[in-house]
């Protein structure tokens, strides 16, 4: 039988269309109403709020917790301090990516790590073996964790407690909900202003209800995982399982990606300064050297009239609503008489927002440059088709409320 989360009474009842999908062993709602646009613009119009408890969840502690992570992420550890937030990754020796995931510290030496596939018996065998005084606990089933995002994120999360004010963008700190003990962090992977609860199972529903009170004079929408994936390509976040696979189970080195090839290169630019010896650094020290990535991670935004242009010839209306893929979707250098293949999309959306079809891309490096023109091919009535693209620089929609300071009274 699939899990259910601790929040599955309010979700159930908010489902309208009656649709679930499995995450992780979960029943979780694709969507809740009928229209995708409704719960998207609840994300870059008012406020939504999202069920994430499928990822798994874990609470590093110890006299080596600290010197754990720097061995086993990618990404320095002395940069997320206490009551602070990181995105990261962790790698193999050959420097290819097993996972990413989101770490806080959120009191001095108490970590906490979500990732998309449970990964407990990898860091207790890392531990094991350089000997290591740290307890890693699987506490996935002890919290759900709930996703605020939107402008008015902060109108709503406010009015229950005051220790969000001074929450900058990846801040994180431990507060309470109507007597309940929370964590919270300035998080998300919407891309707009937003923050993500951690919440005891227990509390689950009564922290929801809080939420969902507070948030009546602004509009909050429940929102599922496809309204969800339409935003974060906007915000040009990638998706394990889409836009890259865990190293883990690749049978060969095509199947497996590098942070740099990720387009995470800026989770090096102090290397130099860090003598770390994290699993993989004389991988990627050597793909920085020999600049030997294969490919690297772009935006494409779509030609809007090349778009239209083959969907009409075909005597049939462009998709642009509600649109989204996972699919791979295959590239091509423009101005070649035959199809000369380049690269791929892996994900792909039409955004109502930027009025323009977006997708995450994988490039050679000499066509990565912004504003160079490739052919993407759609499938139009089971034909493919190609249209002009551009890269772009990621993110496609980054708000400056997302990073702003907020403070006492603030209307975003």
């Amino acid at each position: 039988m699939p899990l259910t989360t601790p929040f599955h009474p309010r979700v159930a009842s908010a489902n309208r269309v009656g649709l679930w999908k499995h995450w992780a062993g979960y029943l979780i709602p694709p969507q809740y109403q009928y229209s995708l646009t409704a719960e998207y613009y609840g994300i870059r119009n008012s406020v939504s709020l999202l069920d994430t408890t499928p990822l798994f969840k874990y609470r590093i502690t110890g006299r080596d917790a600290a010197r754990f992570l720097a061995r086993v992420l990618a990404r320095d550890i002395d940069g997320c301090p206490p009551g602070r937030a990181q995105y990261t990754c962790w790698c193999n020796e050959g420097g290819f990516v097993l996972q990413d995931g989101v770490i806080l510290q959120v009191t001095e030496g108490e970590y906490w790590l979500t990732a998309a596939d449970p990964t407990l018996r990898y860091f207790r065998v890392v531990a094991r073996d350089m000997g290591a005084e740290v307890d890693i606990e699987d506490v996935s089933r002890a919290f759900g964790i709930l996703a605020l995002q939107g402008p008015h994120a902060y109108d709503v999360i406010r009015q229950l407690t005051d220790d969000v004010t001074s929450l900058t963008y990846f801040g994180a700190t431990k507060t309470e909900i109507r007597g309940r003990s929370v964590i919270v962090s300035r998080t998300g992977y919407t891309g707009d202003l937003g923050y993500e609860l951690w919440i005891h199972s227990e509390d689950a529903c009564e922290i929801w209800d809080a939420l969902m009170q507070a948030g009546q004079g602004h509009n909050i929408v429940p929102i599922g995982t496809t309204a969800l994936k339409m935003a974060r390509i906007e915000a040009g976040l990638l998706l394990m399982g889409a836009d890259f696979h865990s190293a883990r189970f690749a049978w060969v080195d095509a199947q497996c990606e590098t942070p740099l090839e990720l387009g995470w290169s800026w989770m090096f630019r102090t290397l130099e300064d860090d003598d770390r010896a994290f699993i993989g650094r004389a991988a990627i020290e050597a793909e920085l050297r020999d600049k030997s990535s294969r490919w690297t991670t772009v935006g494409l935004a779509v030609d809007w009239h090349e778009y239209e242009r083959v969907y009409s010839a075909a005597g049939v209306l462009p998709p642009r609503h509600e649109v989204y893929s996972e699919s791979t979707m295959s590239i091509y250098r423009r101005g070649t008489k035959e199809w000369d293949y380049a690269g791929y999309a892996s994900s792909f959306t039409s955004s109502s927002l930027l009025r323009t079809p977006l997708a995450i891309a994988k490039l050679p490096l000499d066509l990565a440059k912004p504003g160079t023109e490739v052919d993407l091919e759609v499938t139009v009535i089971r034909r493919p088709e190609n249209v002009l693209a551009r890269v772009e620089r990621m993110p496609f929609f980054n708000p400056t409320r997302k990073t702003a300071a907020m403070d006492e009274g603030a209307a975003v």
